[in-house]
């Protein structure tokens, strides 16, 4: 492995990864994916397509410029396990679920209204969660993964 293939196709995903989860995830799929049964199924799965896209769109470019050799193997192991592990975070319950058998379930509730040491804007609305902490550091854990299998396969 190449540790040059291996920075270059872990940073192509982290950057992908946060446009994808903010700027091409649309507000539907954000309020809806952690819905119970197959409305919020299907919303999570029309969003980790999309992102998964971005990954793609953002990654193969920068593969061709950069001369990366890069196996369609590793592509399709590293972002289908990127795709699973994202879905199933963002059902929301499953990743409090996590928190909460980690012990980590009082910072999993940080800056939710519910939680007594909420920090809040200067309006007084809740500023930032630990929910979303814990998901984007999960989803950075998973992109790590990827890139290995991606650099590797």
């Amino acid at each position: 492995m190449d540790v040059a293939t291996f920075a270059a196709v872990f940073v192509s995903l982290y950057v992908a990864h946060s446009v994808g989860d903010h700027w091409v995830q649309t507000s539907h799929q954000s309020a809806t994916k952690g819905e119970p049964g197959w409305v919020g199924r299907l919303a999570d799965a029309r969003h980790v397509a999309s992102l998964t896209a971005t990954k793609l769109a953002v990654l193969l470019p920068v593969a061709w410029l950069l001369g990366l050799n890069l196996s369609l193997l590793g592509l399709v192991l590293g972002l289908g396990l990127d795709a699973v592990t994202h879905w199933w975070a963002d059902r929301r319950t499953t990743l409090a679920r996590l928190a909460k058998a980690l012990g980590q379930s009082e910072f999993y509730g940080l800056g939710t209204p519910a939680h007594p040491l909420a920090p809040v804007t200067a309006e007084g609305k809740p500023a930032g969660t630990g929910a979303y902490a814990l998901d984007q550091s999960f989803h950075h854990l998973w992109l790590l993964v990827a890139s290995l299998i991606i650099t590797t396969v």
